[in-house]
């Protein structure tokens, strides 16, 4: 049995990791200010004796014992990482400190969860590790973009000078339940507009593509990536190579929920990358993993979480 460290484990991917850690018979301190997190994630989780919930910023110290350490607290939607580009890039870089700092103390394996806007606008296609990516610094979403490769930085830096027992993923799209009915995400938009039978919004003429990875494979792929030796350090892309336009996705989430939404067309926002496809030949050979869950039948569960959070909580999913 571990004492594992989830930092933003009230968030969509936390709660579930948080979750899976358990199972395994671990003990899970779940640490989040809920600032795109919510309680409601792991209320369940509430009364296992195992399970410890801590209100706190990482972007402050923290002082507590543990032997694992996930860092995924970031806002990672745009409508939310730029609603506060300032404290995005504090969270990115004093978290990945403070938590670096608390990992090199306890000697404990630390785990980035990065992502794949590391690479930005790509042009190379589709995305391996050794591409260095093509950002924009100073653009609307280089306060996630560039905090996040800081973060990067930061993680290869202690490890080299300290010796660190450092890990980092980039994650690609992923979906599933528990995803935020307003964090401007396609997947979830769309879910949520055909559900109500309103019009899907697509930004440009939907010809720009994504790999979308099922939560249950990712969470598999990021608990393999910490389970490795220390050799392994990473960045290893975990996500789904399946590549989609966004007017299959809409088309798929049209049909699944046999809705009467008609598609239209919004210009598209600033930087938002054409296209984005990971290269898992690291994953497949460092990991042995790959994702298993195919698009429809992830989305099929998506959407029958989000039919009852719409029924259940109506006034959660109309406004925060």
């Amino acid at each position: 049995m571990k004492r594992i460290l989830v930092t933003g484990g009230g968030g969509f991917l936390g709660s579930w990791l948080c979750e899976k850690l358990l199972e395994k018979g671990n003990e899970v301190i779940c640490l989040d200010n809920f600032y795109t997190g919510t309680r409601r994630n792991v209320y369940h989780l509430l009364d296992n004796p195992k399970f410890e919930l801590i209100r706190h910023d990482v972007t402050f110290p923290l002082y507590i014992e543990c032997d694992e350490i996930y860092n995924l607290a970031c806002p990672a939607s745009p409508i939310h990482y730029q609603r506060d580009p300032v404290q995005t890039v504090k969270t990115c870089v004093h978290g990945a400190i403070n938590m670096l700092g608390l990992a090199k103390r306890l000697n404990a394996k630390i785990l980035q969860a990065s992502t794949s806007e590391v690479y930005g606008d790509p042009a190379i296609h589709p995305q391996v590790e050794e591409y260095w990516g093509n950002v924009n610094p100073i653009g609307i979403r280089s306060c996630y973009d560039e905090g996040k490769r800081c973060a990067e930085t930061l993680f290869k830096c202690y490890h080299m000078q300290n010796n660190t027992r450092i890990k980092i993923i980039r994650i690609f799209n992923t979906y599933g339940p528990r995803m935020h009915p307003h964090d401007g995400r396609v997947v979830s938009n769309f879910i949520l507009q055909a559900l109500q039978n309103q019009d899907i919004t697509i930004y440009g003429d939907g010809s720009q593509t994504r790999s979308f990875c099922y939560r249950d494979d990712l969470i598999d792929g990021m608990m393999r990536l910490m389970a490795t030796g220390d050799d392994v350090t990473g960045p290893v892309n975990v996500g789904n190579p399946g590549e989609f336009t966004i007017i299959q996705l809409a088309e798929n989430v049209i049909e699944l929920t046999d809705s009467k939404s008609k598609i239209i067309r919004m210009p598209l926002p600033s930087d938002d990358p054409k296209q984005r496809k990971p290269d898992i030949s690291k994953a497949k050979e460092l990991l042995n993993w790959q994702p298993v869950t195919p698009l429809r039948e992830g989305l099929k569960k998506t959407i029958e979480y989000f039919d009852d959070l719409l029924k259940s909580d109506p006034e959660f999913c109309k406004g925060e």
